[in-house]
């Protein structure tokens, strides 16, 4: 298993930031060239075509422009494979129907980043909150050390990243032998009591199925002082110091806005994760839905793919299944008898013109996924019907309260 620890970056402290500029924008010029050599050179005769072929040009290049040989091997090699996994991406994207353009040559303000690989890198002085990450040809930059890297992990890869904010952050590739994490229960042993289904929503952000539900985080504050630092920017001279000095503020609100949804996506996810045996949840195209009219940009804070990533691999740390579910349908299908009823986004109730069933539009759409997760996961029905279910979870005429998303920001999980 493969996952990231992120930490914040501080070159200045030990006078290494030109440094670790200049290694960057070798990295980047080796990233233009590997792209020239692939639109110029053939490759059946020059070793081009993939990263393994086109690293043994490696030397070659050394031999011709010696300030290659200035940064580490490894991570020149990382470089060349960097424009391969770009060029794979943008064809798999074509392949799903999606029109693409070709990779552009990139300039300084667009390549910030470069990445150790195997080796080159050390992590050392982890004893209190700052440590000390030394980098091959570079030396020591320190980090804030916010959390340790857990026993059971090998550093395999370090990236070291300007953001666009002017902060420096190091990124640690973490590999986790599958036999040192905690196994999954059973599918025989998995109490059906103790699955939930989620329905990622549009008047909360999730639905479970066993009646709660976590508001959206308010973002409403970030997003006025965005839309005025981002008209102040529009004002200004482009390139202009005044116009680097706004865009950088502007990066900031951006940034900031960033972390906060990932923050509480983490708690979120965690608690999840942490109280449940199975967890379902839809399996979205939401590259699809942002392309649609309206809600856009909820749609897009609201993250879904990230959120939906870090349960799978939250599933894994934690020892608890995390299943995708087909999500066509989950919102027309009724729960109780199967069948379907078409409503527009508007109805906020499900009403079945065939058997009477009524619920929140969000919550019947969150016990089919809880039915279809237990059967792809090979349990069959839950015991307790829908209907039994919701009249479960009521209480003094109304569903279980809904969970604000500053709860799960302050206290890190809803049971708190």
């Amino acid at each position: 298993m493969w996952y990231d620890y992120r930490f914040r970056a501080y070159p200045d402290r030990t006078g290494v930031t030109a440094e670790v500029e200049r290694h960057i924008d070798i990295h980047r010029q080796a990233y233009n060239h590997t792209r020239y050599e692939y639109n110029v050179l053939d490759t059946c005769e020059d070793n081009i075509g993939s990263a393994y072929q086109h690293q043994k040009r490696l030397t070659e290049w050394k031999d011709e422009w010696p300030v290659f040989s200035e940064v580490h091997s490894k991570a020149l090699q990382k470089t060349v494979g960097r424009f391969y996994d770009n060029l794979s991406n943008l064809s798999e994207k074509k392949q799903n129907g999606h029109k693409v353009g070709w990779l552009k040559w990139k300039s300084p303000s667009e390549y910030q980043s470069m990445t150790y690989s195997q080796s080159g890198f050390e992590l050392k002085n982890t004893s209190g909150r700052t440590a000390t990450i030394w980098l091959s040809k570079i030396g020591d930059i320190p980090i804030r050390y916010h959390r340790s890297i857990p026993d059971n992990a090998d550093i395999k890869e370090v990236t070291l990243k300007k953001e666009t904010t002017g902060e420096w952050y190091v990124t640690f590739g973490l590999e986790v032998k599958d036999a040192t994490l905690p196994e999954k229960p059973d599918v025989d042993d998995v109490n059906v009591e103790d699955c939930v289904g989620l329905d990622l929503g549009i008047q909360n952000y999730i639905y479970t199925s066993d009646g709660g539900s976590v508001d959206w985080l308010d973002l409403s504050d970030e997003y006025d002082r965005l839309r005025r630092e981002q008209r102040s920017l529009s004002r200004k001279e482009h390139g202009s110091n005044n116009w680097e000095k706004q865009r950088r503020e502007v990066a900031k609100i951006k940034h900031r806005i960033k972390r906060k949804v990932e923050d509480f996506q983490h708690k979120l996810t965690t608690w999840l994760v942490k109280e449940r045996d199975a967890v379902f949840v839809e399996d979205l195209n939401v590259s699809g839905m942002l392309q649609q009219r309206g809600n856009a940009r909820n749609k897009q804070d609201a993250a879904w793919r990230g959120f939906i990533e870090m349960l799978e691999y939250k599933g894994d740390l934690y020892g608890t299944h995390v299943v995708q579910v087909d999500p066509v349908g989950t919102t027309k299908e009724c729960a109780e008898c199967g069948v379907e009823t078409e409503k527009p986004l508007w109805v906020r109730e499900h009403s079945c013109p065939s058997c009477g069933f009524k619920a929140d539009r969000d919550a019947n759409a969150s016990y089919n996924i809880l039915s279809r997760g237990l059967q792809e996961l090979g349990l069959g029905q839950a015991e307790s019907t829908p209907v039994e279910t919701a009249t479960a979870v009521e209480t003094d005429g109304g569903r279980s309260s809904s969970v604000p998303a500053s709860r799960v920001v302050e206290t890190g999980s809803l049971g708190a």
